[in-house]
């Protein structure tokens, strides 16, 4: 199983690195564009304070959102916020988030998240640290794909190999870096097979559509670099 401790200190660690960065930034800051499309730095900041929140109700097993249209109100609302009340947002819901993990519970209890999608309770400190990872490189702030803890990339270039095996809109694909070292698999089983090799850093913003998303990652075998679905 998952060790929950420990991805619960890696969260606590990787919020303090985002609070600090964006304690530095001020409010024309904010209204700027991020890496991702049509959101803002705000837009991504109230995002994450949300998911904090979300992932609270998950755990008292109540629905993650109350519904996918008012999790984009609830960004939307809130992404325009002056600096200070976005940072006392992040601080206050990542401590309701921490405060509910140090409940008794069963960790190996199946919980219910976003879309249906199920998962045993000991991961979701995980997906929390991806989330407080990915998005402070998608803030666009100096925090880049290379800037990650190694552990946190390999594991969700793991992570994301299982998510996109078996799907049939992407060929099968075999990861490795860039001396030869294998990887994982990923993809379905149909289409022409290609393996591709790259840094961890090149391999992660291709699996997450990050950085320059495969730009720099090698064709060793196959034709074109396969498309990924949205995450």
């Amino acid at each position: 199983m998952t060790d929950h401790v420990h991805d619960l200190r890696s969260v606590r660690e990787a919020t303090d690195r985002l609070l600090t960065a964006v304690a530095k930034l001020d409010n024309a800051a904010l209204a700027e564009e991020s890496h991702l499309p049509g959101w803002t730095r705000g837009h991504i900041l109230a995002h994450l304070a949300r998911n904090a929140d979300a992932l609270v109700n998950v755990f008292e097993g109540r629905p993650m959102y109350e519904s996918a249209t008012a999790r984009d109100a609830d960004i939307e609302r809130d992404a325009g916020r002056p600096l200070e009340e976005h940072l006392a947002d992040l601080r206050d819901s990542a401590a309701r988030f921490m405060a509910t993990t140090e409940h008794d519970q069963d960790w190996s209890r199946t919980v219910e998240l976003r879309n249906g999608v199920t998962d045993l309770a000991a991961n979701v400190p995980f997906r929390r640290w991806v989330e407080v990872e990915l998005h402070h490189v998608d803030l666009n702030i100096g925090y880049e794909l290379h800037h990650l803890p190694e552990e946190f990339s390999d594991r969700e270039i793991a992570f994301l190999a299982d998510r996109w095996s078996g799907r049939p809109e992407v060929p099968p694909v075999t990861l490795q870096f860039s001396d030869g070292t294998f990887i994982a698999r990923t993809g379905g089983t149909e289409g022409t097979p290609v393996t591709l090799s790259g840094t961890r850093d090149d391999l992660l913003g291709w699996l997450a559509g990050r950085g320059l998303k495969g730009a720099h990652v090698a064709i060793e075998a196959g034709d074109a670099l396969p498309e990924l679905p949205p995450l």
